[in-house]
């Protein structure tokens, strides 16, 4: 087929005959230099998003793996001081006790089996087994930020206390999925915390989306009601609805939960969709204490962390996917409006290990 003299057959529609549809030369060059010019930004992006991860786990890397390499240093084959020695260092990374166990057995198996592993494979051998138990959790297999098709609008509602980046969190995830081309809407049912609803109304102006908000003591249910249904009536695809943070026990925050999704319900049966909890990776063990709570009280099925340019304890990470068999869907690398990314576990990896 000649480039410059590309044709379609249609049929016309009185005539039933065929005619042809002829393409310029220079609208082909423009629909191929437009091709060109997406991709090139595609993986210009793909670039920066890997340098803003590798600087997000800078201090992770340092701590963990500088002290692994002085751990095997002068030593020959992984013998049983080297994996104590790993063993120790992985913990106190706050990959956590069970974890961490559960990747030194992997490794004692493949020395085993492998009968001779010499400890310039060691950090091979941890990267895969690493990759190996993200995988088996589904952490990292997002790509992009979508939803599925047949999902709209597609309810996301937020849990986590107050600090850990909550409603920051809520602001990027709604500039990324503007970015990717959804209609987003904002609810704002956590109504506790004074400055909450404010801050919310401050994220929607700044990425330009419309808000639900009845203002600080309204009644949280009522709140995520109104919000779906104006999503539904703007033919929205996002829908993100963030609730309080801080209630008194864990019997309270179950039935606040339970009352808003059950009122969202009423709209769409199958809401909401996604419940994301949001965790600081800085606070490390405190972080597996605060899944525990919120898995107890509701159905939580993806988890974001963030802070994790602060902090050495990147290894909470793989922890809390493991302990709790709960996806980590996103993770914040930084302070910027775009430091928020989908969790891309050999990405992720990749940078601890580089």
């Amino acid at each position: 087929m000649c480039l410059y003299n590309r044709t379609e057959d249609l049929r016309t529609k009185d005539e039933g005959r065929r005619t042809p549809k002829v393409f310029s030369p220079l609208s082909l060059v423009l629909r191929q230099k437009s091709i060109i010019m997406g991709l090139f930004s595609f993986l210009t992006r793909k670039k920066e998003q890997k340098e803003d991860l590798d600087k997000g786990l800078e201090k992770t890397k340092t701590s963990v793996f500088s002290r692994i390499s002085k751990a095997i240093m002068g030593k020959s084959t992984v013998d049983d001081e080297v994996l104590d020695n790993l063993e120790e260092i992985l913990i106190t990374s706050d990959v956590g006790v069970e974890t961490t166990l559960k990747i030194i057995d992997r490794i004692q198996a493949r020395v085993a089996r492998d009968k001779y592993v010499g400890t310039n494979e060691l950090n091979s051998i941890l990267k895969e087994e690493i990759m190996a138990l993200l995988q088996e959790n589904e952490s990292g297999d997002g790509t992009t930020f979508d939803i599925p098709a047949d999902k709209k609008p597609y309810v996301i509602m937020v849990v986590g206390v107050n600090g850990v980046g909550k409603t920051t969190t809520i602001g990027k995830l709604a500039y990324n999925f503007k970015k990717a081309g959804k209609k987003v809407v904002l609810g704002a049912s956590d109504t506790f915390r004074a400055a909450a609803v404010s801050q919310l109304q401050i994220w929607a102006e700044r990425v330009d989306v419309p808000i639900v908000q009845q203002g600080q003591g309204a009644d949280p249910a009522s709140v995520a009601f109104d919000t779906v249904k104006s999503a539904v009536a703007q033919d929205a695809d996002v829908v993100i609805i963030d609730t309080a943070g801080r209630l008194h026990n864990k019997v309270n925050l179950m039935r606040e939960l339970t009352k808003i999704k059950t009122v969202m319900q009423k709209v769409i049966p199958d809401a909401p969709h996604e419940i994301l909890l949001v965790l600081d990776a800085s606070t490390g063990q405190n972080a597996i204490e605060q899944a525990k709570q919120f898995t107890a009280a509701t159905e939580v099925n993806a988890l974001a962390l963030t802070k994790l340019d602060g902090t050495a304890k990147g290894g909470v990470v793989i922890g809390i996917s493991d302990q709790f068999k709960i996806p980590v869907k996103y993770i914040g690398v930084g302070e910027g409006i775009d430091h928020l990314q989908i969790f891309d576990r050999k990405a992720f990896v990749d940078s601890l290990f580089e």
